[in-house]
């Protein structure tokens, strides 16, 4: 019998705005491993930065870990970008850097750091990494293909930067490659949901996964 597989891929660490201090990769890798996980994706908001240290602090544990970025369209809507390969995923973090405006105010929206896989603070990122790119919803998906990734639209049930609650309907022809459920609804409701607003939100696929900003939220939710 083959045992299930259990991927929750929009994990924050402490260089997100509004995430925990202690979202540090041992806390993570730790959490994960205590909810059984097979796999875990690092998404920070418009950056990649602690994805290499949660690799490394993973090499002695069987989980793996995948890099991503949570990026904010123009449109202010959340997707989340997906990679097997770090080279790939440091060139979309240069043009989502190259699209970012501002600086971050410690202040308001917390301290942003790049930590070692040892847990040891290395560089603070003083960008506005909770602010929107000036990347069109359009043009972040057809970088992440090109770049051979997977664009999925994030928490699609939510009306703060989900692509329904934002636009009202997914636009005929984005190449998305899933939809992310956060947990509030069943697979049943967001079919009804998606239903009314046409062919590609009924055809795509539906996967889950916890949005963690907090230690106790890794693997809420799977995939």
């Amino acid at each position: 019998m083959r045992r299930m597989f259990r991927a929750d891929l929009h994990i924050h660490t402490c260089l997100s705005p509004c995430g925990d201090l202690s979202m540090v990769p041992g806390v993570i890798v730790d959490a994960a491993c205590k909810k059984g996980l097979d796999a875990i994706g690092i998404c920070d908001h418009n950056a990649a930065e602690n994805v290499p240290a949660v690799r490394k602090a993973a090499t002695k544990k069987s989980i793996a870990v995948l890099g991503g970025i949570e990026i904010t369209s123009e449109e202010e809507v959340h997707i989340l970008a997906l990679f097997d390969d770090d080279e790939k995923l440091f060139e979309l973090q240069k043009e989502v850097y190259d699209n970012l405006p501002g600086l971050n105010d410690e202040q308001a929206f917390g301290e942003q750091v790049v930590i070692d896989e040892n847990d040891e603070v290395v560089d603070v990122n003083e960008r506005l990494l909770i602010g929107a790119t000036g990347l069109s919803l359009e043009r972040i998906v057809e970088i992440v293909r090109s770049l051979s990734g997977l664009a999925i639209a994030s928490h699609v049930d939510r009306e703060s930067f989900g692509i329904i609650g934002h636009l009202g309907f997914i636009p005929e022809g984005l190449r998305l490659d899933a939809l992310e459920l956060s947990g509030r609804v069943s697979a049943d409701e967001a079919g009804a949901i998606l239903a009314p607003r046409g062919q590609q939100s009924r055809d795509l696929p539906l996967v889950t996964f916890s949005d963690a900003h907090y230690p106790e939220d890794v693997g809420k939710r799977w995939t």
